[in-house]
């Protein structure tokens, strides 16, 4: 597989036992460039890959979100790019996110205020072939009005930027 695919959350993945609630939720499969490394350390890869529209992108919600109460998330890579994946623990931040689970297969991150949860999951998928592939998962719960309000704007950006986004960053690790 050498292109990008909207599936539906594997039921393998950490996040399926909360999608019965769950307000948004969508996952993007790719190749899995470097199957050999650990999940968390190709989620840190994929993360410091991310565009630089994409981090204008973030820098411009970090601002407009301020004025109504929503937190300033800081930019998608991990600011601290030297640090192993190995010296992450569970709670630390990483980019926008904290590291709520690992797993050998599976990394899950997330962001949980009095608006939203959300959380992403990079889930490696072992094919019958042998070879592997990488879930991007997200999955959002809303708490309260302004939750719904964001997700509101958020969602359908979300749909078409992230697709994008890694289409992008998979043509970056062809090189």
């Amino acid at each position: 597989m050498t292109s990008l695919q909207k599936i539906p959350v594997p039921a393998a993945s950490v996040l399926a036992a909360s999608l019965h609630d769950a307000d948004f939720a969508d996952c993007y499969l790719l190749p899995d460039p470097q199957p050999a490394r650990g999940v968390f350390q190709s989620y840190l890869e994929l993360a410091a890959l991310t565009p630089g529209w994409m981090s204008a992108l973030m820098a411009m919600r970090n601002r407009v979100v301020r004025l109504v109460g929503l937190k300033h998330l800081g930019s998608l890579s991990p600011q601290d790019g030297g640090k192993p994946a190995a010296a992450y623990r569970i709670g630390e931040r990483v980019g926008i996110f904290t590291l709520e689970q690992l797993h050998a297969d599976e990394v899950v991150v997330g962001d949980n205020d009095k608006h939203l949860h959300v959380r992403l999951s990079l889930l490696r998928q072992r094919q019958p072939d042998g070879s592997t592939r990488l879930a991007l998962s997200t999955v959002v719960h809303e708490h309260n009005r302004l939750g719904r309000i964001y997700m509101w704007v958020v969602g359908p950006a979300h749909s078409l930027i992230v697709p994008l986004m890694l289409k992008q960053v998979m043509r970056a690790q062809r090189r």
